[in-house]
């Protein structure tokens, strides 16, 4: 047979054809193969079959490739890749010109002519000893080889030397390839077998393990709607199961023409029908069929949410709310599996900070498109971008935002605080002169001077704050100083001002009080201050007359060498001493004496001098009542003087600026009437204080104290009817406070002259006409003789104000208080519950209820007269409960009135009754009181206004808290519902301080800390104030006294 069979009538080789010329022999002998014989041929085929038979039946047989035929293959590779090179090589030559193509391919023609008589000589050669070369050739065909054996091999006897360099064959000579399953094509399963090494599937399985329920496909699956589980049955016929309904689905067997499989929906098949699908007629489908695309995993809930939040935002891109809790929402997003995972694959997005951010910002950028002009979109994207942009960007961004809206005190305040939380940028000169330009800006858009801009509501109200805040700043910082000279300028600025000066704008009045300023002329709270008014009409006559006036500053000087006189002890206590004393002293701002010829070079500090360029930008005027009233107090609170209302601004926050929270000694000792104790303000002002150190004097140095008098002075008169009240309220609550420290440190002879002076303040008061029918002045006047340990003057003065008081019984607030804090005070008299029905406090609670002419107390109580005042009590209470505040001055009398009615109630049940009794009112005071505590926060939650009186609710509680202890003191109670009460209560009101004292004063003596350690953890988790911080402290560091003192006695 011919390899060609078109030319099968060729002559074979060597025979020489008939009637053809040598020409036409030639042309033809390329198409001729010299190494095919068809005799070979037949003769390999069978020597095959016969091996095939022959094969001995053995074990498997195991084939190893020898390493000489990788690298014959190798190199006959190199071979072939080298010939292509050379092929190429002549390729590129020849390709330039035409010419020498065809020359060159005349030769080419001529040189395969003799190739191929060469070629034929030599396979001539090969066939004659096939098998006498099988050695000596690199490379052998298997159709070459004669005697063909049942297992062939060769023997390559040149050495490979990169098997002496290196431990295995080369990488590259290992053949790749991929095994799909474990049997093998070709081989007799009944007598041959293969062994595969399984190491890597091992390694595989044993790296699985069972996921845990926190996994990702695990929350997926119970992040998904469950299948609802109902009894269809009737309640009143008992079923021995409950039955669990499936979700209906298509029946595979309802097949149709366009449905053949069963396997189309039925939205589907009504489409394919071309009758279409209207959703509004049907069912809506469930979420978790909703998307049935196989390998997807959709989490339905959060995809729900996430197309309501889009459709929200797309149909009204106005509602600003709808797009903050769009960006609220991507937290809870990236806290779960993407609603996108596939299944079966894990899920290789990573969760991080930045990716959060990142989408907030672009929903924020799309906001900010929509509402281009609205302030709280853009300071949730500034406060986006601070998470990951540079502070120098981020500032540049916030100085933009206020160049656009330089009449927003809210975004003024926020930028204060973003500058101040700023280390690389921060200096108090630099955030002090941010205070003046704000204040600055703000009153020139105030008085108009700013046209461009109109003033927003609230604007003064929030320049008061900013103003104070400033102050508080300076005090942190050290420099009280200059915050004491801001609250004197500013003072002088709104209540002395000359009326010739009241129609300028405020950059031209803050001009004409600078010559006063710098004029050396006494301010308030010095001696001889008489305002700016005055020194104006006086310098239009000439100006005043210098008096010399002998001062006796040699005793400061003894104080403060009795402050050192202990040489002995280590320097670091002297010279805390000695900072103590500078302290105490040096909190007023020092002005050059010129009866002692004093310029301003002979201070020694120059940090205490104030010029007035350090406070002329931050004056700001104040035309509301109201708010120069809190002004007022503000200061008075600033120098440590209690005063009748909160702190201004509310958002003010100074827990860590009173370091004695924690020294209320009376709270142990009679809680009952702690609630009344008048705290001290700030104590950082002249008191460089620690939680371990406790305080050397009582009130304010000699300075301090003459100063506080002279603000009282000068600020008396320009008050009038209730506010003046309000102040002489406030200078006598400062004198008990300094009583109540000297109980507190048991300073006998220091509460003897202190008693001394704070009676004849509050007989002097009492004088003033607009006094006299003040109860609250009378009962501070009480108060301050029960503590002075007068008990029978503090009777008398009770009685004396009760029978003035009138007839005005419950509905009076004032009657009120001042009956149950007598009543408080002699229940705190008592042992013990024997014969409490008839004691001096169950008659001044019934004659409460009589409104009628108090009679004092003889020693009887009418059990009649007891019933009566129970049933008004519980009436008055229903009535109260039911009254609707109009505004909120009602508001807030209506809950003063709400605390003092149940305070004397539970007192009275508790005297008549027993402790069970006094809780049950409680309890339902606090359920009346909880139902509209949350409306009223809805209702208050957008206003900033001044708050005078603390929450119903909070004082109802701590009242509460208070009876429980007292019980417990005098009888035997169990300490679980004191414990539960306060728990309760401090869920709810987390920085109440008289709260957290009571809290660890009742954890205080228990075996076990783990309950209130739990518990501190809890509430400092979900609180953001700094209380639960500062009382688990000071609860770990009893418990340490404690357990030494235990020790020492062992």
């Amino acid at each position: 047979m011919a390899l060609f069979p078109a030319f099968a009538g060729a002559p074979e080789p060597g025979e020489a054809p008939a009637g053809s010329s040598e020409g036409s022999r030639k042309e033809l002998d390329w198409l001729s193969n010299p190494s095919f014989s068809t005799e070979d041929a037949l003769l390999l085929h069978q020597r095959t079959a016969e091996a095939a038979n022959l094969t001995p039946e053995k074990s498997p047989l195991r084939r190893n490739t020898s390493r000489s035929d990788l690298s014959g293959e190798s190199d006959t590779d190199e071979s072939l890749k080298k010939s292509t090179k050379k092929r190429k090589k002549k390729k590129k030559k020849h390709h330039h010109s035409k010419t020498k193509k065809k020359a060159k391919g005349d030769s080419s023609s001529s040189e395969s002519d003799l190739d191929t008589k060469h070629i034929k000589d030599k396979a001539a050669t090969n066939l004659d000893d096939k098998t006498s070369n099988l050695t000596s050739n690199r490379f052998v065909w298997l159709d070459d080889v004669q005697a063909f054996t049942a297992e062939t091999f060769r023997i390559d006897k040149k050495s490979d030397p990169a098997n002496w360099a290196y431990k295995s064959l080369y990488r590259g000579d290992i053949a790749r390839y991929k095994r799909r399953g474990e049997s093998c094509l070709g081989i007799d399963a009944k007598k041959q077998c293969i062994s595969w090494d399984s190491t890597t599937s091992e390694k595989k399985q044993l790296q699985r393990r069972p996921e845990r329920y926190f996994s990702k496909n695990n929350v997926k699956s119970l992040n998904t709607d469950g299948i609802p589980v109902c009894n269809k049955s009737s309640p009143s016929e008992p079923a021995a199961f409950i039955p669990v309904f499936h979700v209906e689905a298509s029946d595979p067997s309802d097949t149709t023409e366009v449905n053949p499989l069963g396997i189309y929906d039925p939205s589907t098949t009504e489409w394919l029908q071309g009758k279409g699908y209207k959703g509004e007629e049907r069912e809506p489908v469930n979420t978790q069929q909703a998307f049935q695309e196989p390998g997807i995993n959709v989490n339905p809930i959060l995809m729900t949410k996430v197309e309501e939040h889009n459709k929200k935002v797309r149909e009204n891109p106005r509602d600003i709310q709808a797009w903050m809790n769009f960006v609220s929402f991507q937290d809870e997003l990236m806290r779960g599996p993407s609603p996108y995972a596939s299944m079966g694959e894990q899920e290789v997005r990573r969760k991080s900070l930045k990716l959060i951010l990142e989408k907030k910002l672009a929903i924020l950028e799309r906001a900010i498109e929509s509402n281009p002009s609205n302030v709280d979109l853009k300071l949730a994207r500034l406060n986006v971008c601070t998470e990951f942009w540079e502070s120098p960007a981020v500032i540049k961004e916030w100085q933009k935002l206020i160049f656009i809206h330089p009449n927003n005190p809210e975004l003024w305040k926020k930028y204060l605080l973003f500058c101040q939380s700023q280390f690389s940028t921060f200096s108090v000169s630099k955030i002090n002169s941010l205070y003046g330009k704000c204040l600055t800006t703000l009153a020139a858009v105030q008085d108009g001077s700013m046209v461009s801009h109109p003033p927003l509501p609230g604007t003064e109200e929030a320049m008061l704050a900013i103003f104070i805040q400033q102050c508080h700043f300076l005090r942190q910082a050290g420099h009280s100083e200059k915050a004491v000279s801001l609250f004197q300028a500013l003072i002088d600025f709104t209540f002395f001002k000359p009326d010739s000066v009241k129609d300028l704008p405020t950059k031209g009045q803050v001009e004409f009080f600078e010559p006063f300023w710098d004029s050396g002329e006494p301010r308030i709270g010095e001696k001889g201050a008489r305002g700016w008014r005055a020194w104006m009409h006086q310098q239009e006559k000439g100006g005043w007359v210098a008096l010399d006036t002998p001062d006796d500053d040699d005793e400061e000087e003894i104080d403060e060498d009795e402050e050192i006189k202990d040489k002995t002890l280590p320097k670091w206590h002297i010279w805390m001493d000695i900072e103590y004393s500078r302290e105490s002293r040096h909190w007023l701002p020092w002005r050059p004496d010129k009866t002692k010829n004093q310029a301003e070079e002979d201070c020694e500090d120059p940090e205490r001098q104030v010029l007035f360029d350090d406070l002329g930008p931050s004056l700001i005027q104040l035309s509301n009542p109201d708010i120069q009233h809190q002004l007022v107090y503000s200061f008075l609170q600033f120098l440590g003087v209690p005063c009748i209302s909160k702190l201004f601004p509310p958002n003010l926050y100074v827990a860590m600026d009173e370091n004695n929270v924690f020294d209320n000694v009376l709270s142990d000792e009679k809680p009952l009437t702690s609630i009344d104790t008048p705290l001290s303000g700030f104590s950082s002002i002249g008191h460089m204080d620690t939680m371990l150190r406790r305080r050397h004097h009582i009130g304010h140095c000699k300075d301090g104290e003459e100063f506080i008098q002279n603000v009282f002075h000068v600020l008396s008169p320009l008050f009038s009817g209730k506010e003046k009240s309000n102040l002489s309220i406030c200078w006598l609550q400062y004198e008990i406070s300094k009583v109540v420290q000297c109980i507190q440190t048991k300073k006998k002879k220091k509460l003897k002259a202190q008693g001394r002076k704070s009676k004849k303040l509050a007989k002097n008061l009492l004088k003033a006409p607009d006094n006299r029918n003040n109860l609250a002045l009378w009962k501070l006047y009480a108060y301050l003789e029960w503590l002075l340990g007068n008990t029978d003057d503090a009777r008398k003065v009770f009685d004396t104000a009760l029978c003035t008081a009138g007839t005005g019984g419950l509905k009076s607030p004032q009657l009120c208080s001042l009956s149950l804090l007598y009543a408080q005070l002699e229940v705190e008299l008592l042992q013990s519950l024997e014969g409490a029905v008839t004691s001096r406090a169950v008659h001044v609670l019934t004659k409460l209820t009589e409104s009628g002419p108090y009679v004092p107390y003889n020693g009887q109580v009418l059990p009649v007269g007891v019933l009566k005042a129970r049933k008004t009590y519980e009436h008055a209470l229903q009535d109260s409960f039911s009254k609707a505040p109009v505004s909120e001055q009602d508001r807030a009398s209506n809950s003063n009135q709400l605390v003092n009615l149940v305070g004397c109630y539970t007192v009275f049940q508790y005297l008549t009754v027993g402790i069970d009794a006094a809780e049950l009112v409680c309890a339902q005071a606090l359920e009346k009181l909880e139902a509209s505590h949350v409306q009223k926060c809805e209702n208050t939650a957008g206003t900033s206004s001044i708050q005078h009186f603390p929450t119903a609710l909070e004082a109802v509680t701590l009242l509460r808290a208070n009876l429980l202890r007292f019980h417990m003191k005098i009888s035997a109670y169990p300490l679980s519902p004191l414990r539960e009460a306060l728990t309760e209560a401090l869920k709810q009101f987390p920085s109440n301080q008289a709260l957290w004292r009571a809290y660890i004063q009742s954890q205080k003596k228990s075996h076990s800390a783990s309950k209130a350690r739990r518990f501190f953890d809890g509430v400092t988790r979900s609180a953001n104030s700094l209380e639960p911080w500062l009382f688990a402290i000071q609860a770990e560091q009893m418990r340490k006294k404690l357990i030494e003192n235990v020790q020492r006695c062992w």
